[in-house]
């Protein structure tokens, strides 16, 4: 079981190392155009892997905070809204592209430090 979790926590980093190295591609991008895929893909993979993760501490009987992963279920829900919106789209907002790396940051900020 430690494997299959050590594996998750894997997926789930390489899924969030996804998600900047889609904004350091989206930077490349001229302004106003597409939204690289990378935004979807790892959104989610780390949704996936999240609920994967709550289910493996929870069927070994680990204590979980519900409110900190309801809490970075729903930023990844909206980042990855986000994503599936605006990806069929040839042109994206501005405002977007930092509004998508300030909820990852967010998230990132709330698994390390909500204790």
């Amino acid at each position: 079981m430690e494997f299959v979790r050590n594996l998750l926590v894997f997926l789930h980093l390489l899924g969030m190392a996804a998600l900047v190295a889609a904004f350091l591609l989206q930077r490349r991008t001229a302004p106003g155009g597409p939204l690289n895929k990378a935004w979807l893909h790892g959104s989610l993979l780390q949704l996936l892997t999240g609920i994967a993760l709550v289910g493996v501490a929870e069927a070994a009987h680990r204590e979980v905070n519900h409110v900190k992963i309801g809490v970075k279920l729903v930023v990844l829900v909206v980042i990855a809204g986000f994503a599936a919106g605006m990806s069929s789209k040839k042109t994206i907002p501005a405002w977007l592209t930092p509004t998508l790396a300030a909820l990852v940051v967010l998230n990132t900020g709330v698994a390390v430090f909500w204790r």
